[in-house]
């Protein structure tokens, strides 16, 4: 019992900056800022608060990393298999165009500005994949340190915040499709909170439709994390430190889950009360995660980064962004 109470502070706290979220939200005409955006930027605006409180933490960090993935298998009930096929198969033709400008353009960029190649490789990976999930997961195996970690992850979620702002006003603005506009955030957007919090912000079955397609990019740091072990092995030839790597630590086993999900709603499990529930609770956590999210980022600190890896974070970004939108625009005109 004592180990469940710890947790309720920093819950509460979540639900409190949703709210306020939602509310401001409701204000804004259309709905063109979510309030999935307004509680991630109410909860940065909060952070000198609740830093103070360390016993916080312990429900903010439940909430903002294993909510959000509960929210989003929960939204499964939502989608067919059929249509994550239809998706998901459609994306990997964008998503192979996307990863190769992250890791080919970081690369070539990175030692133009002579950034440090494990800043530019977590970077690439944060842009190209998943945000702080790849970087979290490749940063161990090719041995960075707490500063190559950090100016990836300020270099990658700075830019996410442009983005989740930005990009249901341009997507509105160019009349895009709920298809269209989710294909683009989720092979453009890094986070897979951002993603979520721009494709609701467009319309529900562009945040359903963004969902798959990022999950489906998010199963490519497998590879990722092989590859950089692999590349970094064979740097090290010959010292005696290898780093470690473990499958089950990387692999995203809630996407598993989604998808069966997914499959007991095409074999019609749930009900249509089920469902709409199940949503409405879903998109809730959603926004009481990204609050989350906003209640443990220090805006400070991140734009304190270094001006190298912020300029290759912000180049590397506008690239997938202009690329994925132009593969897709390519793809429709065909």
């Amino acid at each position: 019992m004592k180990n469940v109470l710890k947790y309720i502070p920093g819950i509460a706290s979540a639900v409190f900056v949703a709210l306020i979220g939602i509310m401001l939200s409701s204000f804004i005409p259309k709905e063109l800022i979510s309030g999935g955006v307004f509680a991630l930027l109410v909860g940065m605006a909060f952070h000198p608060l609740t830093k103070r409180f360390p016993t916080l933490m312990h429900g903010i960090n439940f909430t903002a990393k294993r909510l959000l993935k509960i929210a989003i298998i929960g939204m499964g009930v939502t989608l067919s298999i059929s249509q994550v096929v239809h998706i998901g198969s459609f994306s990997l033709i964008v998503m192979c165009f996307t990863l190769f400008t992250a890791f080919g353009g970081g690369y070539v960029l990175g030692k133009w500005l002579k950034v440090p190649w494990r800043q530019s490789g977590l970077i690439s990976a944060g842009t190209g994949i998943c945000g702080g999930s790849a970087i979290a997961a490749i940063a161990p195996v090719i041995d960075a340190d707490h500063q190559d970690i950090a100016y990836a992850l300020s270099a990658t979620f700075l830019f996410d915040i442009v983005m989740v702002i930005l990009f249901p006003l341009v997507g509105k603005a160019l009349g895009m499709s709920d298809f269209g506009f989710g294909l683009w955030t989720g092979t453009a957007v890094n986070d897979t909170s951002s993603v979520v919090a721009a494709g609701y912000t467009f319309s529900e079955a562009a945040g359903n439709y963004a969902i798959v397609v990022k999950l489906t990019r998010t199963l490519s740091i497998v590879p990722a994390v092989l590859i950089f072990s692999f590349i970094h092995m064979r740097s090290q030839k010959g010292k005696t430190h290898s780093p470690s790597f473990s499958l089950s630590t990387i692999f995203p086993w809630f996407i598993i889950l989604f998808l069966v999900v997914v499959l007991l709603n095409s074999l019609n499990v749930f009900t249509q009360s089920m469902q709409t529930s199940i949503s409405s609770v879903g998109k809730f956590c959603m926004v009481m995660a990204l609050g989350a999210i906003g209640l443990k980022t220090d805006f400070l600190t991140l734009i304190k980064s270094g001006f190298r890896p912020m300029l290759l974070g912000f180049i590397v970004s506008l690239a997938v962004v202009v690329v994925s939108f132009g593969v897709q625009l390519t793809l429709h005109q065909l």
